[in-house]
C-alpha cells in the first residue's frame, strides 16, 4: 500500500534528483529472417522490426505522460547480425546495417543495437564479415550500435580478435573523423557480455531470449547522491543501507514502467537493469556519489573501495525490488557522460590507470573515453586485452569503448553532444605493446571456469 509520503518522495526523486527511466528496449529475434539473397534478408528484417516495434515509441510516451516518469530513450536490440545474416551470400553486412538504421528511423527509436559478433572462442564466416563491416557500417548509419564479445571466463580471450579490434576502432575513427570519431562511441568490445542488456552501445537480443521481450534500464545517480547527504559523517554500514534502500525504490519505479509497457505492447517483460547511468547534466553523476562518501575528488585513494560499496549496495537493493534484475545492473563510469568524472580528469585526480582499477568493481569497464588520435592500434588492443582479462578472471562483464579522436591530443576537448557529452583527451601510456599483441592465438580460460 502506497502512502502519500511514498508518492511525494517519488515525485521529489523525479523533479529534483533526476530520476528517470533511461530506456525501454524491445528485444526482437531475427532468426526467422535469414535468406541467401541479402536484399531479401534486409527487407525481411526491416519488415519484422517495423511491424513488431510499431507502437514502442508511442507506448513509452503514453506511459511517461500518464505516470509523470521521464523515459529518456526508446530502443531496439536484435539478434546478433553475425548470426542472423550468416546465410546471406555476401562479403559485407553494410547493407544490413543500413536496413537496421532505416527500420529504427521508421519506428522512431533512438538507437538499435545488435550489429554484433560473439567470437570469444573463435570466428565463423559471418563473424569475420561483420567485424570487417563495422567501420563503414557505423560511418553510413545514424542509429546503429555495434558490439563484439571476444572473451569470457569459460572460453578465455580470443587474442586474434583483440588485435583486430584495435585496428577496427582506428578505422572507425578515421571513417568518422569529420564527427570527432563518433562511430567509436557506438562500438563496444566486451568480455562476458550479457544477452539481456538494454543499454547501448552493447545491447543485442541473445539467442536464449524469447521471440520479443521488453527490458527496462533505470537510472538515478542524483537520487543516490541526495540520499547520502542525509547520512554525512555516519559509518559505511549506514552508507550501504541508505544506498540499498534507495536502489530498492528506484527499481520499483522501473518495475512499474516495465510491467505497464509489457502489458500495453503485448510482449513479455524481460529484466530490469538497475544501472546508475550518469548524464553530463549537473546533479546526475556517479563521481559525485563517490565524493559524497568523503573523497576530495573521484580518483583519489579510496575511490575503488567506494565504488565497490556502491555497486554492491545497488545490486542488493535492486534484487529485493524485482525478481528479474539483469543486464549490467550496478554503477557505470562512462567518462564523457558524467560531469563529475570530467571534472576529476580536468583537475588531475582521475587517470586511465585509475579508471582501469575501478572497472574491477563496477558494472562494465572503460567507457566513453577519448584518447589521442595518434594512439596506435596495438596500444588500443592492449587496453582491450587488459579489460578482457579483468572480466575473465573475475567472472564479470567488462568492456572497452575508447575513442581515438583524429587530430586531437592531450589537452584538447571533444564534444559528442546529447547524452554522450564531452570529454578531455586522456593520456595513454607511451610504452608499446606491439610484440605482445602480435602473438595472437588464445589466452586460455582460468581455473575458475571449471565449475561443472
Amino acid at each position: 500500500m502506497f502512502t502519500m509520503k511514498d508518492v511525494n518522495e517519488t515525485n521529489r526523486m523525479i523533479e529534483e534528483n533526476k530520476l528517470d527511466i533511461r530506456t525501454i528496449t524491445m528485444g526482437i529475434s531475427l532468426r526467422d529472417c535469414g535468406h541467401p539473397d541479402t536484399k531479401v534478408f534486409c527487407q525481411n528484417i526491416y519488415d519484422k522490426i517495423t511491424r513488431t516495434a510499431e507502437k514502442l515509441v508511442k507506448t513509452g510516451e503514453d506511459i511517461e505522460a500518464e505516470y509523470g516518469i521521464p523515459i529518456i530513450n526508446k530502443r531496439i536490440s536484435v539478434t546478433p547480425i553475425a548470426i542472423a545474416a550468416e546465410s546471406c551470400h555476401t562479403d559485407s553486412y553494410v547493407a544490413v546495417a543500413q536496413a537496421l538504421d532505416a527500420a529504427a528511423k521508421e519506428v522512431g527509436v533512438n538507437f538499435i543495437g545488435g550489429f554484433t559478433a560473439l567470437v570469444q572462442k573463435g570466428y565463423t564466416n559471418g563473424d569475420r564479415i561483420l567485424i570487417r563491416s563495422i567501420p563503414e557500417a557505423l560511418a553510413v548509419t545514424e542509429r546503429v550500435c555495434s558490439s563484439v564479445n571476444l572473451g569470457s571466463t569459460k572460453a578465455g580471450i580470443n587474442m586474434d580478435c583483440v588485435r583486430e579490434m584495435g585496428e577496427i576502432i582506428k578505422l572507425t575513427a578515421e571513417r568518422t573523423k569529420d564527427r570527432d570519431a563518433l562511430g567509436c562511441a557506438k562500438l563496444v568490445v566486451f568480455a562476458n557480455v550479457p544477452e539481456d542488456n538494454p543499454f547501448m552501445a552493447g545491447a543485442f537480443h541473445g539467442v536464449g531470449e524469447p521471440e520479443v521481450t521488453i527490458h527496462v534500464g533505470v537510472s538515478g545517480p542524483g537520487v543516490v547522491k541526495r540520499a547520502l547527504e542525509d547520512v554525512r559523517g555516519k559509518d559505511f554500514s549506514a552508507v550501504a543501507e541508505t544506498i540499498k534502500r534507495t536502489a530498492f525504490k528506484i527499481t520499483r519505479v522501473g518495475q512499474l514502467v516495465a510491467q505497464e509497457a509489457s502489458r500495453r505492447l503485448g510482449y513479455p517483460f524481460g529484466i530490469i537493469d538497475l544501472s546508475l547511468a550518469p548524464t553530463p547534466a549537473v546533479g546526475d553523476s556517479v563521481a559525485h556519489i563517490l565524493e559524497e562518501m568523503g573523497l576530495e575528488s573521484c580518483g583519489a585513494p579510496g575511490t575503488t573501495a567506494a565504488l565497490a560499496l556502491l555497486n554492491d549496495a545497488v545490486k542488493k537493493g535492486g534484487l529485493m525490488a524485482s525478481s528479474h534484475v539483469g543486464g549490467l545492473s550496478g554503477a557505470f563510469i562512462p567518462v564523457s557522460e558524467d560531469a563529475g568524472m570530467i571534472a576529476a580528469i580536468e583537475r588531475g585526480s582521475l587517470t586511465l590507470e585509475k579508471l582501469e582499477a575501478m572497472t574491477c568493481v563496477c558494472s562494465v569497464g572503460l567507457d566513453m573515453i577519448a584518447i589521442p588520435g595518434d594512439t596506435s592500434a596495438a596500444t588500443i588492443s592492449a587496453i582491450i586485452a587488459d579489460e578482457a582479462a579483468i572480466g575473465m578472471i573475475n567472472n564479470k562483464t567488462t568492456a572497452v569503448r575508447v575513442i581515438p579522436v583524429p587530430g586531437k591530443k592531450v589537452g584538447d576537448n571533444v564534444e559528442f553532444g546529447g547524452l554522450l557529452g564531452y570529454s578531455p583527451i586522456i593520456p595513454v601510456s607511451k610504452f608499446k605493446s606491439d610484440d605482445f599483441i602480435a602473438r595472437g592465438g588464445r589466452i586460455p580460460a582460468p581455473v575458475r571456469s571449471l565449475t561443472n
